[in-house]
This record gives C-alpha cells, sequence and structure tokens, in this order.
C-alpha cells in the first residue's frame, strides 16, 4: 500500500518555506510522504530563480516537487490580486490532485487573518467575507488546512530563526498597487500601536463571523428548497419570509442559478425591485434574470431582440437538425415528431420574418384564431422565450411561432410523417461585470 501524502503550497516566502521544512521532519517520522507545489505567477523578474530555490529546498528536505506556471491575466476589471489568487488556487488544486495528495496545507497565519478580516470589512463584505479564511475547508475534492491560522507571525520568525532557514521577500509585497501591501506598510503599524491587541480582536472577530455565516448557511439551506420550483425562484413564497431572509435566499439563489460571483449591489437592486412588479427582465452579463408569472428564472441573453434583419431571410429547413441564422443570434432546430408538425413538403419554401403586430395564430386543430400576443399569455409564455423569428410559408401564411411551434392550420395529417420546429437562442459573448 503506498504511503499516504500531503501537499504543501511552497512560495518560497518565509512563512511557506518554515512550514515545508516543518511538515517534512515531521512527516519523515510518520511515514507520509510530502510534496511542495509551487506557483509561478509570472508577475516578477525574480519568479525564476523563487522556483529554483524552492525545488532545490524539497529535494534537500526529502520533499517531492512540481510546479505550475500561469498562463494569461486579469480579465478587464478584474485585479491582478484576485486573478493571481483564483488561478493560483486551481493551479494548487490540479497538481495536489495529479500528485496523488487529497490534503493540501497553507501557510497563513494568524496576522494573515486580521488583515483578510480589516480588508474584507473595508469592502463592505457580509457575514461570509468577514469569516476570512477558514482553518480547514474542502473544494474540489481536497481538503485545505491552515495549521498555523491561531500562531502569530512571531512564531514562524523563530521557527525559521532556529533552523537557520533561507527565504526569499516578494517585492510586490510592497508594491502600494495592492491592497493588503497598503494595508501592511502605511495601515498595520498605526493599528498596532494604537491598539496593541488588534490582531488577537481581528482574528476573533473572524471566528466570530465563521460562526455567524454558518448558522445564516443552516437557514438558507432550510429556506431554499421551499422557494423553488424548476430551478425558477417562486416569488409568492420568496415574498412570505421576512426582509432579511427574503436578501438571504435571494443571495444564495442567484450564486447557485448564475454560476458566477454575485455582487452586492445586484442583490439589493433586485430585493427593491421585485416586490411590486408582475413582469420585468435584468440583464447579468450574458444571462438574464426573467420574471414572469411569479416566477423568477435565468436565461441565457438572446441576442434576437436586437439582430433580427429587417428584411424576410428565406430558408430551406427540409434537412432535419440544426439551421443557423447567425442574422438572428440563433438557430432552427428540425427533427421528426409523430404529431402537431408539419410536412416536409412545406418547409422547402419558408421565410424568417420580424414580429411587426397584429398577427394571428391557431394553437389547436379545433381552437380559435387569435391575436399571437393572446396566444402567447394563454400559454403562459415568458417574454424571453418569445424572441427569435416568426416562419412564414411560400403563400405568406404564418407557420411557427417561437414558444408556441407549428400554427395549427398547418399540423400535417395524423399517421403521416412530420417535423418540428424549435428555436434556439445563441448565447451572448463572455459575461461582463453586472450592474
Amino acid at each position: 500500500m503506498p504511503a499516504p501524502r500531503v501537499a504543501v503550497a511552497a512560495s518560497g516566502g518565509c512563512d511557506s518555506t518554515a512550514l515545508l521544512h516543518c511538515t517534512a521532519r515531521q512527516a519523515q517520522a510518520l511515514g507520509i510522504e510530502v510534496v511542495a507545489l509551487h506557483v509561478h505567477h509570472g508577475l516578477t523578474p525574480q519568479a525564476d530563480e523563487w522556483l529554483v530555490r524552492v525545488r532545490a529546498q524539497s529535494r534537500r528536505w526529502g520533499a517531492g516537487f512540481d510546479s505550475c506556471l500561469l498562463q494569461g491575466g486579469p480579465a478587464g476589471g478584474e485585479s491582478t490580486e484576485a486573478w493571481a489568487r483564483r488561478e493560483r488556487y486551481l493551479a494548487l488544486a490540479r497538481m495536489a490532485t495529479a500528485a496523488g495528495c487529497d490534503l493540501v496545507l497553507l501557510a497563513h497565519h494568524r496576522r494573515d487573518q486580521a488583515e483578510t478580516w480589516l480588508l474584507q470589512a473595508l469592502r463592505g463584505g457580509g457575514a461570509a467575507g468577514l469569516s476570512a479564511m477558514p482553518r480547514c475547508a474542502t473544494r474540489q475534492g481536497l481538503v485545505w488546512a491552515r495549521p498555523w491560522l491561531d500562531r502569530p507571525r512571531s512564531d514562524i520568525e523563530s521557527y525559521v530563526r532556529r533552523h537557520r532557514l533561507s527565504w526569499v521577500d516578494d517585492s510586490s509585497n510592497a508594491d502600494p498597487r495592492f491592497a493588503r501591501s497598503r494595508l501592511r506598510r502605511a495601515v498595520w503599524p498605526a493599528l498596532m500601536a494604537a491598539f496593541p491587541d488588534a490582531e488577537i480582536s481581528l482574528a476573533h472577530a473572524a471566528h466570530h463571523a465563521q460562526e455567524a455565516a454558518a448558522v445564516l448557511a443552516e437557514v438558507v439551506a432550510q429556506d431554499l428548497p421551499t422557494l423553488q420550483r424548476d430551478g425558477a425562484l417562486v416569488l409568492g413564497a420568496w415574498r412570505d419570509l421576512s426582509v432579511h431572509r427574503r436578501r438571504l435566499s435571494l443571495r444564495a439563489w442567484l450564486v447557485a442559478a448564475l454560476a458566477t460571483p454575485v455582487p452586492e449591489t445586484l442583490v439589493r437592486r433586485l430585493a427593491e425591485e421585485l416586490w411590486p412588479v408582475r413582469t420585468a427582465r435584468w440583464q447579468v452579463g450574458a444571462q438574464e434574470l426573467h420574471l414572469y408569472r411569479g416566477l423568477l428564472c435565468v436565461q441565457a441573453a438572446s441576442r434576437a431582440a436586437t439582430l433580427a434583419p429587417a428584411e424576410p431571410v428565406a430558408l430551406d429547413l427540409r434537412r432535419p437538425g440544426r439551421h443557423e441564422l447567425p442574422g438572428w443570434g440563433g438557430h432552427l432546430l428540425v427533427q421528426p415528431v409523430l404529431q402537431a408538425g408539419v410536412s416536409r413538403a412545406v418547409l422547402c419554401d419558408v421565410q424568417a420574418r420580424r414580429r411587426a403586430g397584429g398577427e394571428q395564430f391557431r394553437l389547436a386543430r379545433r381552437g380559435a384564431v387569435r391575436s399571437l400576443k393572446k396566444q402567447y399569455q394563454s400559454r403562459a409564455v415568458p417574454e424571453h422565450q418569445r424572441d427569435g423569428p416568426l416562419l412564414y410559408t411560400a403563400g405568406g401564411e404564418l407557420l411557427f411561432a417561437p414558444g408556441l411551434g407549428i400554427d395549427a392550420r398547418h399540423h400535417a395529417a395524423p399517421g403521416a410523417a412530420q417535423w418540428a420546429i424549435c428555436w434556439e437562442p445563441d448565447p451572448l459573448g463572455p459575461a461582463s461585470p453586472a450592474d
């Protein structure tokens, strides 16, 4: 049976050097293999030297070694700090998994925790943000642990001196462009001079916030299942909650539904605007939130409404499968069905047109011919599912409407070969920050 393995995130700085050395010494007596994981951010000229140093230390102390060079850079509007942090953890997770480790040790200490709490407070963070860093967390199938989170940095510095360890000094720690650097150089010395116990107090505050966040998570876990229907948020049940629980559950639902970070400005705006309206939509990057008949759902934003050509587009839809309509920002899907379809002959010459108003549509063979708007309302088709081309026959008769399907006046005879048509909008490009 192979020996258990543990990974240590090793930047080459004072803290991670001490953690790697200490872990390697303790693990050897326990029969545990240690792997040092180094992320090369490519942000400073000395980064190549740091990689060489950490690799040499790892070999000298009997630890394995792996490294990763980050590619690319921050997206527009994203800070270098946020990009580097996100990509660093992703790289560490990939390397740890490849090395067969299920535990990753991080060298954060008590001052790091206090600084994180203070930065989150300055950014207006809630309980989750003020929780700062957990001592132990499970993400991406790995356990991330910070064994020194309650230890002062002075203990680590004493360890480094006692064992005469060498380490690198990252020049970016003094770069005023970075928030944490400004905090350490300009704020922290003054804060400690005025309040000597600030580090301990702020670390305790982070612990209290973690407890509060855990309780709030339990409340959300109880509320959210009762507020959803097929993934949509049911506004009636949501509005029955207290004001604070409404905002809490809305934030949790948005995070899960959008699968992206949710700015607090969006949560506040929706909490205010959802109350009085019945039908609305909100753009969130490449997605849209749609409120219709008491349900709030997420859809990929459609370009059909803004890109639809002014002139009709001639189409031959006899071939089953996807038919791209680039000018409309989507495609038509043609597939065989057993009923409520149209014969193949009709599809040889059709036209895609914009809605002009006043169109008439029949839902069922024996149903009444009514305005397209009323038919949409009778079927409770949300507005965003109505975007797309109307299809007309060669004779100029309405054949197909998005969200409704084939006009019943053109249904093929029962038992005859027939085809259904479905409009599928293409999503927009990369998400932009939400309002």
